[in-house]
């Protein structure tokens, strides 16, 4: 939103459109809140705005627990953004800061600390050491109040360095000690998530009895159906699984984590309630923060559909698609390397038969869950006898590329260099490019409709675009004059 006021009027009317776009604090309480907190709304002069919760921690307030402002969507604008902020913001959701340090997510980005320093103060109100922290109290508290995990073994999976660091931490966030954010934990129906049922009890390597649940928190409809619908079509047997009937569906698919492997359980629902009930079984629990992540990129979740509908809604060629699904999502990949190997392979049973071939198996196998996906340099000197010959030397090549890092598709990736480095490969080819640029890299910004105009009109939404246009086409529910496609291809 442009101006304070206009803010200030979204905070008036609670609209929860605006949830992790921006926070709002207020001097006479020292919370702050997000935009739809059902609060008695401040007088404007004791209001301020934050672009992020990190920023307002930063500045002295401490979060709501009424409308738990740390579980908010991620803003939209960091997966539209392509320059330094957005890759930065991608990289320390996935951990890179708690993992490498702010040297490693300045290395990754290719600045220097400083410039890194410098640039999301400018835009953020808050440096990488701080939008970590926010994102480590967070951790904190869901495995705080979902677990039964003691409070050192907590601080330390949640990435604080100390017992200590992490008791000061949830005071100077929550503004309760950790047994007080335990004891506070909300009820199952609470309209502000991700507080799932909490286990029963500890269980081993993987944290608690029934893995750590959660709620994983998005803004507008979502159209549960089309998710689910696009990932059982492309599911890898061993690899992923969908078991349910339709619309009472759960997606389950292994991770391979820094730390160790995990299983992601995702359950479909009725995509009404603001949220998607989640389960991480993790070998490591300091992976809880990166698996999140990467369960959310995979289910788009951090989407702005107003924004999307706003700008489609506006051609006659997408605007039935449009108010015909309003919650319509672009599904990323929980593991951008992986998904270029499979992009390249094709077919889904010859990923299987290769991911059974070189994959890593589980320690104990999950329902059909049985292996991680190959490394890449597991497949850089393979045979590969599982795929077709012409796809042999185009596999190898990727998978080398990114065993030896001269192809980077991690969260923080230039996403023109890599779709660059990829389309240079031997055998890959322009679309085959982009279709790991769509998905892999979370480009919101890809138009892969073959005969269409680049479309301006539709930038920087034209991922989502595409997604229409096969939506539509495969229910046949636009006119001919539309020019719409008859297939849609198995991106």
């Amino acid at each position: 939103m442009a101006t304070e006021d206009s803010r200030y009027e979204a905070v008036r009317s609670r609209d929860a459109r605006f949830d992790g776009v921006f926070f709002f604090a207020v001097s006479s309480t020292g919370i702050y809140c997000r935009p739809s907190c059902p609060a008695i709304t401040p007088k404007r002069a004791n209001v301020s705005f934050f672009p992020t919760a990190a920023a307002a921690q930063g500045a002295g307030f401490r979060a709501c627990r009424r409308c738990r402002p740390d579980a908010v969507p991620g803003s939209a604008d960091w997966n539209a953004r392509a320059d330094v902020v957005g890759r930065a913001i991608r990289l320390i959701g996935d951990g890179i800061v708690d993992r490498e340090g702010v040297a490693g997510l300045a290395t990754r980005l290719g600045y220097s600390a400083r410039q890194v320093q410098r640039q999301l103060n400018a835009e953020l109100g808050a440096g990488p050491i701080a939008l970590a922290r926010a994102q480590r109290g967070h951790t904190a508290r869901v495995l705080l109040q979902t677990t039964s995990l003691q409070a050192a073994e907590i601080a330390f999976a949640s990435g604080f360095a100390s017992v200590r660091q992490f008791n000061e931490t949830i005071r100077e966030i929550y503004a309760a000690t950790p047994t007080e954010l335990r004891a506070a934990r909300p009820g199952r129906g609470s309209r502000f998530g991700p507080v799932a049922a909490a286990p029963a009890g500890p269980c081993g390597d993987h944290g608690t009895a029934t893995g750590v649940p959660l709620r994983l928190a998005y803004r507008g409809g979502y159209d549960s159906a089309q998710v689910f619908d696009h990932l059982a079509a492309r599911a890898v047997g061993g690899i992923e699984e969908v078991t349910g009937d339709r619309g009472a569906r759960v997606y389950r698919r292994t991770l391979r984590l820094p730390h160790g492997s995990g299983v992601a359980e995702v359950e479909e629902g009725l995509g009404s309630g603001g949220w998607l009930e989640c389960r991480l079984h993790l070998g490591d629990l300091r992976d809880l923060t990166t698996a999140t992540q990467r369960v959310r990129r995979l289910f788009d979740l951090d989407a702005d559909p107003f924004a999307v509908a706003e700008r489609l809604g506006a051609d006659p060629a997408l605007a039935g698609s449009v108010a015909l699904r309003p919650g319509l999502r672009a599904p990323g990949t929980a593991d951008p390397e992986e998904f270029a190997l499979r992009a390249v392979i094709g077919d889904a049973a010859r990923a299987a038969a290769v991911a059974v071939a070189y994959g890593e198996p589980l320690a104990a196998p999950s329902g059909g869950l049985t292996r991680l996906f190959p490394r890449p340099a597991d497949l850089a000197e393979a045979e590969l006898t599982e795929v077709d010959a012409g796809v042999r030397p185009v596999l190898r090549a990727v998978a080398a590329a990114l065993a030896t890092g001269g192809l980077r598709l991690d969260p923080g990736a230039d996403r023109d260099e890599a779709e660059r480095l990829l389309a240079a490969l031997p055998g890959v080819g322009v679309r085959t490019a982009a279709v790991i640029r769509m998905r892999a890299l979370g480009d919101p910004d890809v138009l892969l409709l073959p005969g269409f105009a680049p479309a301006p009109r539709w930038r920087p939404w034209r991922t989502y675009a595409t997604h229409h246009v096969w939506a539509a086409s495969l229910s046949r529910d636009l006119p001919p004059a539309a020019n719409v496609p008859r297939s849609s291809p198995r991106a």
